[in-house]
């Protein structure tokens, strides 16, 4: 695994699995496990910083160290990047029925679900019950 993006990707599996926030050489152990080469504390702690800026982690104060963890769920990051994506086009009909191509049968359901589930949410009245 090489290059900046790959490293952050790794990092951010690592502290999304983890239980905890994690000090600095608590994530480059846990880094090294799944590297190909040894990590430097010095990098993991560059680029952790790094993605404290992006806002993808936040970073708490633990003695004179810091312990760092996701900012948001995983599923709340890929979902966000899913929807900056569509937000880029003009119109969303074709990205999404190519997405609605692609996706494993059980995934279409279970998104299916969840979109009849979110529109008979919509449709009902606040006096209804299971309205707001």
């Amino acid at each position: 695994m090489t290059g900046k993006g790959a490293l952050e990707r790794m990092i951010m599996d690592v502290l999304w699995a983890a239980e905890t926030p994690l000090l600095v050489r608590e994530l480059r152990e846990r880094v090294n496990a799944r590297a190909d080469r040894p990590l430097a504390y010095t990098t993991v702690q560059t680029v952790a910083d790094r993605l404290v800026g992006k806002e993808l982690l936040v970073r708490t104060p633990d003695g004179i160290a810091y312990r760092y963890g996701p900012a948001r769920r995983r599923e709340d990051h890929v979902a966000a990047l899913m929807l900056e994506a569509l937000s880029a086009l003009p119109d969303h009909g074709p990205a999404l029925a190519r997405f609605a191509e692609g996706i494993d049968p059980a995934d279409a359901h279970r998104l299916l679900e969840e979109l009849s589930r979110r529109a008979l949410g919509a449709s009902r009245s606040p006096s209804e019950p299971g309205g707001e």
